[in-house]
């Protein structure tokens, strides 16, 4: 009898500690909602209320699915581009062009840049510089040129105001983020950059990306580009990066126009943020595959050898493959 009240005690010990337990781990993940709620909610107060934009473009519809509650699978590749100001997206033409790639399976990230200058036709619109697809038609018809052209098809976009880009370092990482810098830098960039390894801020960090009066070029500000895009990701994924995730979120929403479903987006986020994987990199056209020459309504242009530079990019983004095994998004 004394053994069966003993045992009885001691289970409800147990419950109670179970409780309590629940109780305080409760407390923590409210707690934790709360505290990214209030940083999702400083981030928005950051933006300008200017910034946000009623209508999306027109775009390809994507594929039929459900992500909230189901894990993401397969291979994502994203029209990732860069304008100076979303309120003007009807005439601005594209100032940074690239395919972004994610693979969720071997969790593989890819990013091609496609040099604005690439003269290419343009569907119904005849030959021009890549980046006239965007003021001519939007992502919608930069998507259609590229798989024209490339024969690579993309079922989503992410624009983005370079402003937004100012603010998401800014929020990030206040103090900068270690670069070293080539050369003196000023011309066309609003900044003043000197040579040495040293911390930019936002908009210097912006400038440093568009960068493009040396002997290289554009070639030189495509490849900064995708330096200060790793730069970025290795920030992202430290545990300062991630605690700011909410307030980042906030921060840029105004500045970023998109046509992928929040739960996908935010899977996609959480995805990259958490695999520690090098961001692989390419440029389009491919190194030997092009010439440059003055065409008289589109000025000085590269004109690319487009099978050699298809095959490329296919190769690189290991199209056939996926095909074989994981959906393509």
């Amino acid at each position: 009898m004394d053994t069966r009240v003993g045992k009885k005690q001691q289970r409800k010990k147990i419950r109670k500690y179970v409780k309590r337990f629940l109780l305080v781990l409760l407390l923590f993940i409210v707690a934790g909602v709360g505290f990214s709620f209030y940083q999702y909610d400083q981030g928005v107060k950051q933006a300008a209320p200017s910034q946000v934009f009623e209508t999306k473009y027109e775009f390809k519809p994507p594929p039929p699915e459900t992500f909230e509650g189901t894990p993401l699978e397969g291979t994502y590749n994203i029209l990732l581009l860069g304008i100076d100001s979303l309120n003007e997206k009807q005439t601005s033409r594209s100032d940074s062009i690239m395919l972004g790639q994610f693979n969720t399976k071997t969790e593989a990230l890819k990013l091609v840049s496609i040099m604005r200058d690439t003269y290419v036709k343009i569907p119904d619109q005849g030959k021009n510089k890549i980046n006239a697809a965007f003021s001519l038609g939007g992502p919608e018809l930069l998507r259609k040129t590229i798989k024209e052209n490339f024969g690579i098809d993309v079922s989503y976009y992410a624009l983005v105001d370079f402003k937004g880009f100012e603010k998401i370092v800014d929020t990030l990482t206040p103090s900068g983020i270690e670069i070293d810098v080539e050369k003196k830098m000023s011309k066309n960039i609003g900044v003043t950059l000197q040579p040495g390894l040293q911390k930019l801020h936002g908009k210097e960090l912006l400038g440093y990306a568009r960068f493009r009066y040396d002997a290289r070029g554009d070639f030189a500000r495509v490849e900064r580009q995708q330096k200060v895009m790793n730069a970025l990701k290795d920030e992202l994924i430290s545990l300062n990066g991630i605690s700011k995730l909410p307030k980042i979120i906030g921060t840029v929403q105004p500045y970023i126009d998109t046509n992928m479903e929040p739960m996908m987006a935010i899977g996609i986020v959480k995805d990259i943020v958490l695999n520690k994987s090098e961001i692989t990199t390419m440029i389009i056209p491919i190194k030997g595959s092009f010439s440059e020459t003055r065409v008289k309504h589109a000025g000085q242009v590269l004109i690319p050898d487009l099978e050699m530079n298809k095959k490329a990019l296919i190769d690189f983004l290991d199209i056939a493959s996926t095909k074989n095994g994981d959906t393509i998004k």
